[in-house]
């Protein structure tokens, strides 16, 4: 089977639960599976940001992101936390290959349309799966950093949860799990929902049960299963030892988005 794993900046703070996170992914691939990582890095962007004297502004959980804070998100995006992934996967005997959406050109971007204006925020258009391919032939995991290469030239940064999406309906993707540091989507009475469907995502929005960056991941969440992706997980990161038994048995953690 074919999965894409995605993880949270918040995640990468804790050096246990990462752990966790790269034992699971490396028995996925021991089983015979296929795995893409593609991370964010929000809580360390910000922290650098801060250093360098910037204040972080979210408009609807996206950046809005200068020409300043596009750049220092290459540096701590495409370079510490995708290198640091790639160590941590290579501590458990597992191999994988660092990359950006715009190596290769996986992955292009334009611009996202947004009022008000978030400069350099992409969404992504295109994309092109065939080095991913290459490196699981090799038995690698290709772990992919949430920029991308817009026609103009320009690195864009592309919302993470976006970015797992678009590379899970890219490669046909058996299932796209979110690992996160919270349990699940609540519902108004505040308990996690085992199961949503994509149509409750705009009542849950417009009465305000979900916000901030839950967002962007549900909308996420809907893209890929309406582009075919089978299965969508929202799972803890601390219960990511159930990923190798994910599509085998009944998980009782997160949350599952469904068609409906």
């Amino acid at each position: 089977m074919r999965f894409v794993v995605k993880l949270g900046g918040a995640t990468l703070e804790n050096r246990e639960i990462l752990h966790q996170c790269a034992q699971a992914i490396a028995d996925l691939v021991k089983d015979g599976n296929q795995v893409a990582v593609v991370h964010g890095g929000g809580v360390q962007l910000t922290r650098t940001l801060k250093q360098l004297g910037k204040q972080s502004e979210f408009v609807a959980g996206l950046r809005v992101t200068d020409a300043e804070t596009r750049d220092a998100a290459l540096m701590v995006l495409g370079g510490r936390i995708n290198k640091f992934l790639v160590a941590s996967l290579g501590a458990h005997g597992q191999a994988a290959v660092g990359l950006s959406g715009g190596d290769g050109l996986i992955f292009r971007a334009r611009k996202k349309r947004t009022a008000p204006d978030l400069g350099y925020v992409g969404e992504i258009v295109a994309s092109d799966p065939r080095w991913l391919e290459t490196i699981w032939k090799m038995g690698a995991v290709p772990v992919i950093s949430s920029m991308a290469l817009g026609f103009d030239g320009e690195y864009y940064n592309v919302n993470a949860d976006e970015m797992a999406s678009a590379c899970a309906a890219a490669c046909k993707a058996d299932a796209l799990v979110f690992l996160t540091d919270v349990p699940g989507v609540r519902g108004a009475d505040g308990e996690v929902m085992r199961w949503l469907s994509v149509d409750q995502i705009a009542t849950l929005t417009k009465d305000e049960v979900i916000s901030g960056g839950m967002l962007p991941k549900l909308s996420a969440c809907r893209e890929a299963l309406l582009q075919g992706v089978k299965r969508v997980r929202i799972l803890p990161a601390d219960a990511a030892s159930v990923l190798p038994d994910l599509c085998s048995t009944r998980v009782n953690h997160g949350t599952e988005v469904l068609v409906a």
